[in-house]
């Protein structure tokens, strides 16, 4: 009887963590969505001309990164490793506080192995194997987030945003192995992608919340998260 009602138990959570959404822990008055649409993340808006923001996933699309610059007068440290981003970039007319390095973000460093898009009008490309489409991979550098805040001279960060096709988790598992302090985190989450699923973006939330993050904003899509420590 009681192998019986644990299955239920088992079953009931299970259709819930797959079908309710993840809601915030609390609603923060400051908070403000910045970018263009299909490129907005929500923050706190506690941030001025010396917080030290990061950015990992560029695209074709900088609004995010320009309207934080234009508000607070900050400056961004930007990444991107795909070279279409890069030629992009070097096509726009960029302020100084815009700083960009064709480098990825991983839970390691060295060489990864990213696969185009299948749409050829798309840019963003992804670690993940599940992706992977018959065009021809390219091999991008990547480093760690603690190996790129010792080579940039930072011992904290006060922002941190990542669009980075699926490598989000694995990146969250390292930077709270390694205990860095971040006080807010900007994500989209891919658990549209087949190898992932909403169950585990949901496990990402809570290791989160378990290290000491608060999430106050996901966005109606359900994809875009926003923590703070605060």
């Amino acid at each position: 009887m009681n192998r019986i009602i644990n299955k239920i138990i088992f079953a009931i959570k299970y259709l819930y963590d797959s079908f309710f959404p993840i809601t915030r822990d609390f609603n923060l008055d400051s908070a403000v969505a910045l970018g263009n649409h299909g490129a907005s993340f929500t923050i706190d808006q506690k941030l001025n001309s010396d917080s030290i923001v990061y950015s990992f996933g560029v695209g074709f699309d900088i609004s995010f990164d320009l309207a934080l610059i234009e508000r607070y007068g900050l400056t961004v440290y930007a990444f991107d490793p795909t070279p279409g981003s890069a030629a992009w970039l070097k096509k726009q007319k960029l302020p100084r506080q815009f700083i960009f390095s064709d480098i990825g973000i991983a839970d390691y460093d060295g060489q990864a192995e990213f696969f185009p898009p299948e749409n050829p009008d798309h840019i963003s490309h992804t670690m993940m194997l599940g992706i992977k489409n018959k065009k021809e991979s390219i091999f991008v550098k990547v480093e760690s987030l603690s190996t790129i805040m010792q080579r940039l001279g930072h011992k904290e960060i006060d922002l941190l945003k990542m669009d980075i096709e699926g490598a989000e988790y694995k990146v969250i598992d390292d930077l709270i192995k390694d205990k860095l302090p971040i006080r807010q985190i900007a994500v989209e989450f891919h658990h549209r992608f087949r190898e992932f699923g909403i169950l585990k973006t949901r496990q990402y939330v809570k290791k989160l919340r378990n290290t000491g993050f608060r999430l106050f904003y996901v966005s109606p899509s359900g994809e875009e998260f926003s923590f703070t420590t605060d």
